[in-house]
């Protein structure tokens, strides 16, 4: 008897997710007991120098817009219609902005395999006023998966396509699909770690981001690494104070894997959350303008998770036991001097 093999589509392809098509690429074919050979990419299709982005992709193997210079494998397929691309699969992975995962899945409805298997690796939280939302459960009421794992770490989309050693964390309650998520992703410089606790790992994947915007500002404002330091420990803290008093799930031990302190200390050394943010403070610029400026289409987390975060906290009247997370709300945007962010 033949096992039914898994079939493969990554949803989004920014610079992260072409990174991940890389490795997804190449692991399909060297687990090709478990996984069949073609990998369906949904691509939102843009123009690249004239040409449909998705055309180029196909034509070159490389998507020259997001992640010049990095090769894909032969059997990625760049599609542009969302539907068609995920109708045939029974593995979903989502890689793709957190402010356009509810619009994805809307699409979607109805259109998947009952089946099928996914895993999100948006970092990102939808925080409202009367609620958090992770994108795990979001994705799997919406399209009534029974479960769906998380991936996040100290993942730097070129870092990872050029192949230097990282880890990475997958939050799976289930094992089987834990076990089945480490063979998709896991490679010699991929380094892929299974735990159970997914919530932790989404809520350190979205979180990360504000503490990076600090990192940034104090970069901007010519602090020197004692500062950083100590702002990406005030930063933690309350990352985890934040999950324990919210999601009482989440363990201690998280916060020291990947998706933890490690993707902390690597945003706030260089992500697009901490560029953004050092020029916010060296310029002066509001924060979307910077944004159009200086990421080439790709959107920011950290100040958009701000902003929930705070009116969560506002709604609660608890702003005052997390004064870092509202501290960095006040400078970005209620126009509190740059320094607050060493007055807590």
């Amino acid at each position: 008897m033949t096992l039914q093999r898994e079939r493969v589509c990554i949803i989004g392809s920014g610079n992260w997710g072409t990174a991940v098509a890389k490795i997804i690429g190449e692991n399909v074919t060297k687990h090709s007991q478990v996984f069949e050979p073609q990998v369906q990419q949904w691509v939102f299709e843009e123009d690249y120098q004239g040409k449909p982005l998705t055309q180029v992709i196909n034509a070159t193997h490389e998507n020259p817009k997001y992640l010049p210079g990095i090769r894909l494998a032969d059997n990625i397929h760049a599609e542009p219609d969302l539907v068609k691309a995920c109708s045939d699969s029974t593995v979903l992975v989502f890689v793709l902005p957190h402010q356009f995962v509810r619009g994805v899945c809307d699409d979607l409805v109805g259109k998947v395999n009952p089946n099928v298997k996914a895993i999100s690796l948006v970092k990102g939280l939808e925080i409202k006023p009367d609620g958090i939302t992770l994108f795990s459960e979001e994705i799997g009421r919406r399209l009534q998966i029974e479960e769906v794992a998380a991936l996040s770490g100290a993942n730097i989309a070129d870092e990872v396509a050029r192949e230097q050693f990282c880890e990475t964390t997958i939050g799976s309650r289930s094992e089987a699909h834990g076990q089945l998520f480490h063979q998709l992703f896991d490679t010699p410089y991929f380094r892929a770690n299974v735990i159970r606790d997914y919530v932790g790992v989404e809520l350190c994947g979205a979180l990360k981001n504000v503490v990076a915007v600090a990192a940034g500002i104090s970069d901007g404002l010519n602090y020197g690494s004692n500062t950083k330091a100590a702002l990406i420990r005030l930063g933690l803290m309350e990352m985890r104070k934040f999950g324990q008093t919210f999601f009482g799930g989440v363990e201690d031990t998280t916060f020291f894997e990947s998706c933890g302190v490690a993707d902390l200390i690597t945003t706030c050394a260089g992500g697009r959350n901490r560029k953004v943010a050092e020029a916010f403070a060296r310029t002066g610029k509001p924060i979307d303008v910077l944004e159009r400026e200086l990421l080439n289409g790709q959107k920011l987390q950290g100040s958009l998770t701000a902003i929930e975060v705070y009116q969560f906290l506002s709604a609660r009247k608890m702003t005052n036991e997390f004064p870092f997370f509202d501290a960095v709300y006040q400078i970005l945007y209620q126009g509190a001097p740059l320094d607050t962010i060493v007055k807590l």
